[in-house]
This record gives C-alpha cells, sequence and structure tokens, in this order.
C-alpha cells in the first residue's frame, strides 16, 4: 500500500467505523481524480468492516456521449472492484445556472438513491482544494460567515473525508493504483466562476502572498464552521414558533445583529429565494427596513421574493 493512499483509507475510515456490518455506503463517482481515489479507499476500508458500497456516477446529460463516459466510469468502477454500480440519469434545471442547477439535481439524486438503497451514508470526493474554492467564492459574493465557513466533513448522511486533504494526493493515488483520471471539460470552462477561481485566482493568490494560500482558506473555514455553528443555534432559538413571512420588527430589534441578519435570510429562503442567491447586500437592505427605517418601499429579491414593512411588521412573500 502507497503511503498516499495509506493517508487517504485512514481519512475515511473513522466514518466507515461508526456503521455495522452489513450496513451499506454511497461513493459519488465522477470520473475524476477525487472521487475515484475516494471509491478506491471506501471500498478497500469497507471490505475489512464488512459494509456494503454501492458507487454511484451521475449522468448530468449536459454533454454529448455522457452517456457513454457514464457507462466508462462504471465500468471501471466495476473493475477495482465494485460489485453494486448505479449510472443516474438526471434532468438539470438550468434557470439559476448550469453549475447551480446540476448541483441541485446530483444531491437530490444522491439523496433519493440512498433512501431507497437504504445507505447510511453518502461519500462525497471534495478535497481542501475545493473548500478553499468555495471560501473564495463566499467572499465574492459578501454572504457571511456560514459561506465562508465552507463545506462540512459529515453533514446528515453526507460525509466528505478528503477535506483535509490536497487534489495533488488524489491524484497520486490514481496513479499509484493505475486508475484512468477523466478531466471533465466543465473543469476547464472559464465561463464558470468556480472554474476562474482554480485556474486563475488561487495561482494568482500563490504568486503574490507565496504558497499554502488554499491549506490557509481550508483552515479559516474550519474555524468559522464552529462560530457559524453557534450563531446558527441561537437563530433557531429566535424564530422557534415564528412564521416567517410576517415577523414582528420590535422581536427583530431585540436581537442581535448577527443573529437578527440570519434570520431575515432565513425568512427570505423560506419564501422560495434560489440557494446560494441572497448576498450580505440584499440582507443588508432588508434589514435597513428594520434599524433604519424611514419609509422605504418593499424590496425586490432574487426569486421573486418581496419584503415590505407593514404595520410593524416584516412582510416577506413571493410574488409569481
Amino acid at each position: 500500500m502507497t503511503r498516499a493512499f495509506l493517508e487517504l483509507r485512514s481519512a475515511v475510515r473513522p466514518h466507515l467505523e461508526k456503521l455495522s456490518a452489513g450496513d451499506s455506503v454511497l461513493v459519488a463517482v465522477s470520473g475524476g481524480a477525487d472521487s475515484l481515489a475516494l471509491a478506491a479507499a471506501v471500498l478497500a476500508e469497507s471490505k475489512e468492516l464488512l459494509i456494503n458500497a454501492i458507487a454511484i456516477t451521475i449522468d448530468h446529460q449536459l454533454q454529448t456521449g455522457s452517456d457513454q463516459q457514464a457507462a466508462k466510469v462504471s465500468l471501471q468502477l466495476r473493475e477495482i472492484g465494485y460489485t453494486e454500480v448505479i449510472s443516474e440519469k438526471v434532468t438539470v434545471d438550468q434557470s439559476s445556472g448550469i453549475e447551480s442547477g446540476a448541483r441541485t439535481a446530483r444531491y437530490a439524486a444522491l439523496h433519493t438513491i440512498a433512501e431507497l438503497r437504504n445507505a447510511q451514508q453518502v461519500y462525497l470526493g471534495h478535497t481542501g482544494d475545493d473548500q478553499a474554492e468555495t471560501v473564495l467564492l463566499g467572499l465574492a459574493r459578501g454572504s457571511g460567515a456560514r459561506s465562508l465557513s465552507g463545506m462540512a466533513t459529515v453533514n446528515g448522511i453526507i460525509i466528505r473525508p478528503m477535506l483535509s486533504l490536497t487534489r495533488e494526493l488524489s491524484e497520486q493515488v490514481c496513479s499509484d493504483l493505475g486508475l484512468t483520471i477523466w478531466n471533465d471539460p466543465h473543469n476547464v470552462n472559464q465561463e464558470f466562476s468556480r472554474v476562474r477561481v482554480r485556474t486563475q485566482v488561487l495561482p494568482l493568490m500563490e504568486e503574490a502572498i507565496g504558497p499554502g494560500i488554499a491549506e490557509a482558506l481550508a483552515r479559516t473555514a474550519s474555524l468559522l464552521r464552529d462560530d457559524a455553528d453557534a450563531l446558527d443555534a441561537m437563530t433557531d432559538a429566535a424564530i422557534s414558533g415564528l412564521d416567517l413571512a410576517s415577523l414582528d420588527i420590535s422581536h427583530l430589534t431585540s436581537l442581535s445583529k448577527a443573529v437578527r441578519t440570519r434570520v431575515i435570510r432565513r425568512a427570505i429562503y423560506a419564501q422560495g429565494a434560489p440557494s446560494g442567491s441572497i448576498s450580505a447586500d440584499h440582507v443588508g437592505v432588508v434589514e435597513a427596513l428594520v434599524t433604519s427605517w424611514h419609509g422605504q418601499g418593499e424590496v425586490s429579491l432574487p426569486g421573486g421574493v418581496k419584503v415590505a414593512r407593514i404595520s410593524g411588521r416584516l412582510s416577506l412573500y413571493a410574488r409569481t
């Protein structure tokens, strides 16, 4: 066993050890280096722990020949030892953008298949490099500490055991194991903001500031997650029993700004604003209806959500 593969298996094992023999897990595999390396590690550890590992590849149907690529990924997974391989086609709603639509369709499919197969965990191959990109994108959107805290290692049934590892390690594992990596054309498409961060922004930061930027951003995300979790718990208490479509202004003013802005953000999303669409600027304009009221009219937000101050209450609704 190579050093790189051992390091990856060591990251996976603590999560699998929480399960019982005979339990099932899903591993999402695109065919890229990260997910292939993860699939190999999960399979190796699962065999030792008598856990049923199921591989799944999602065909987003966004490129010509995507079904053929899904078939190639499925074949390679069987070659490395998977006996259960699922190839699932999804339809992507592109109204909120290809990236967002593909992510929504992918996660919906993973949760559905996990329920059908009674899988206790779903493994995703996000690395520390992905975490760094997520933090920078959050900074660009100005969307607050929760966004800057990046992706969680454990989020319900979703497990991301590679967030402390690098993309370089994944590639080394694939090389060591003789796995054929698929390079998704979308990963070099400069139309996508994440690709620009990966290929332009991070390399420029490394050049101008010095090496280790990605690792530093990932560490920052981990530190901020604890703070964000605490504030979210306070927000849960603040909105308990409230109608998020009609919030009392006096209650909102009694809250600290950090909690108040979270309540406002949740209320906006509860009315149907697309996931990830609400920035700090959006929240700030709505908060002004509470803390700096001087007769402003209603505020229009993404997803057709409208917010107005009416008779001492913050009223939110979705205009269709």
